[in-house]
């Protein structure tokens, strides 16, 4: 129940600094777009403000999985969200062990929840970071008073006295332990305090609680690794990326584990004033805390320079089984792990630009299918805009449950704002690839009834085509930029010009309706019909552009 309690805390905290700081956050997005240094210290940032290596890098894995980044990139911020999560190691041991908080939680809590109730969404979450922090802390102070005591000659405490005296094989057996436990809780900041705990209650050595430690980076994988069972081949990658840098470090760390003790008891000896492994019970929380920072420290500052070399091994390690994996995918955006609106909206963004691209290509495949006349060329453009019609249906479902799920995280109103212009964004994409999808089929029909469009039919229809064409290339670029240097000057203007071309055709289509034979009279529907399409999808290109910016 006590341990509950520090999990429960532990999330409510890290949800309330995810909501106070998004803005903050979306500008460190930024930097990953870099080298691997800023990479890491974004990470180390990230993982800094919201108090959750585990967030970190869930987001990591669900950007990489909606192309925001590459794998050389996420590698650099995982390597920072492990350095970021020792500050709650540090945290746990100052306020947990060196300060009795537990009477000042109430308090503190006290002060957070009023602030719970105004209208700000910055303030509800400061206000839940707050209420989070003071029940991670009563957490810990129940786990403290829950651990019986033990005495020296206690069964429990020469079995670990006794392990402890096995070179290496107890170390290893230790870390074992640690990855399981941290699994089972999914949560390493938990089981780092149930360690503290432990030790300082005096039931295990300080060196059983190091190699626990040095096991609970390799368990905190597991969470990342779940995450990308449900992404695509390159989430799956940056999940892997994560355990293998965790493994890597701790197989090292093992191997020179003496020496790493050595360095543990003289830094904190420094920093507390005592020797960690003959003291634990004063000084263990401390160490375990500098362990955990030298440990994520020494192996970030040797793995950075083999990112190259572990996203190779990534990706020998997981294979493309399918075609699909490399297909852009949506129906898995944000599964299971909803973050920050402002993070979110992000993701949801790139997926848009994607699914624009892929209307883009919808159009290209119609105006070549209008002229194709290979029969197995045609067939295949033909199925090709047929499942990409169906991929644009499913796609616009999925984000409109997700952007629903957003909005019920209490999203202020210019972020509401930008929400309904996504979904109208999606809802007018959509429509484009229905519209494609009609355009192929009148084709199929003029096609099967051998109807021929005159030259001047046709020459105008590729004039339609190529303004539809830019029409989309001014939209692709709108999607792709700031909302802040978003114009609607070219959109407007291409627009104008496709209206335009429309009333034109129109006119001379019904003039010559009158003096045409019944031979053309069947082609001049199918062509009418055709061109008045081209040019609802302008319509449907400029809503996109307005969608971006908001407008409903």
């Amino acid at each position: 129940g006590s341990l509950a309690l520090f999990l429960y805390g532990m999330k409510i905290m890290s949800d309330g600094l995810q909501h106070a700081a998004g803005k903050k956050l979306r500008n460190l997005l930024g930097s990953m777009t870099s080298n691997r240094f800023k990479g890491m210290l974004t990470g180390l940032g990230i993982t800094t403000l919201i108090q959750s290596s585990s967030v970190t890098t869930v987001m990591t894995v669900s950007f990489v999985n909606a192309g925001i980044l590459s794998l050389m990139q996420a590698a650099g911020v995982i390597m920072g969200a492990n350095i970021g999560t020792t500050a709650t190691a540090w945290l746990i041991d100052i306020f947990g062990f060196k300060v009795d908080i537990g009477s000042y939680a109430l308090i503190l809590m006290a002060v957070g929840v009023p602030f719970f109730f105004i209208g700000s969404n910055k303030i509800r979450g400061w206000a839940s970071a707050i209420i989070g922090f003071s029940l991670l802390f009563l957490g810990l102070g129940f786990l403290k008073k829950a651990v019986p005591e033990v005495s020296p000659d206690s069964a429990i405490v020469h079995f670990f006295v006794s392990l402890n005296n096995i070179p290496y094989i107890s170390s290893v057996v230790c870390v074992l332990f640690g990855t399981l436990l941290t699994v089972i809780i999914q949560s390493s900041s938990a089981t780092v305090a149930l360690t503290m705990t432990l030790m300082t209650s005096g039931i295990i050595p300080f060196e059983v609680g190091a190699a626990m430690v040095s096991g609970e980076n390799i368990g905190t994988t597991i969470t990342a690794e779940l995450a990308a069972t449900v992404g695509n081949v390159y989430a799956k990658r940056a999940a892997r990326i994560h355990s293998s840098f965790n493994i890597f470090g701790v197989v090292w760390a093992l191997l020179c584990f003496p020496l790493l003790l050595k360095a543990v008891a003289y830094l904190t000896t420094l920093i507390d004033g005592g020797n960690p492994i003959s003291n634990p019970i004063h000084h263990g929380s401390t160490g375990l805390a500098v362990l955990h920072t030298l440990f994520n420290l020494l192996n970030t500052g040797i793995m950075i320079w083999l990112i190259p070399q572990l996203v190779k091994f990534a990706e020998k390690t997981v294979r493309i089984k399918e075609d699909k994996d490399t297909h852009f995918q949506l129906e898995y955006i944000g599964e299971g792990h909803l973050i920050a609106p402002e993070l979110s909206i992000l993701e949801v963004k790139t997926q848009l630009s994607k699914l624009a691209k892929l209307t883009g290509n919808m159009s290209h495949f119609t105006s070549q299918l209008l002229f194709e006349k290979d029969k197995k060329v045609w067939k295949d453009l033909f199925q090709r805009i047929k499942k990409y019609e169906e991929i644009t249906d499913n796609i616009e479902k999925e984000i409109a449950a997700f952007l629903n799920k957003v909005t019920s995280n209490h999203v202020d109103s210019h972020l509401a704002a930008r929400i309904n212009g996504m979904n109208r964004i999606a809802s007018n994409l959509e429509r484009i690839g229905d519209i494609f999808f009609q355009i192929s089929k009148i084709v199929e029909k003029k096609n099967e009834e051998k109807i021929n469009f005159s030259d001047t039919q046709n020459d105008n229809l590729k004039i339609m085509f190529d303004l539809v064409e830019q029409a989309f290339q001014v939209m692709t670029n709108n999607l792709a930029m700031h909302v802040e240097d978003v114009t609607l000057t070219q959109a407007t203007e291409i627009e104008n010009r496709i209206n335009d071309t429309r009333n034109r055709l129109r006119r001379e289509y019904y003039d010559q309706i009158t003096t045409s034979n019944p031979e053309t009279i069947e082609a001049g529907l199918l062509y009418n019909s055709t061109f008045s399409l081209l040019e609802r999808i302008g319509d449907h290109i400029m809503n996109v552009s307005e969608g971006i910016l908001g407008k409903l």
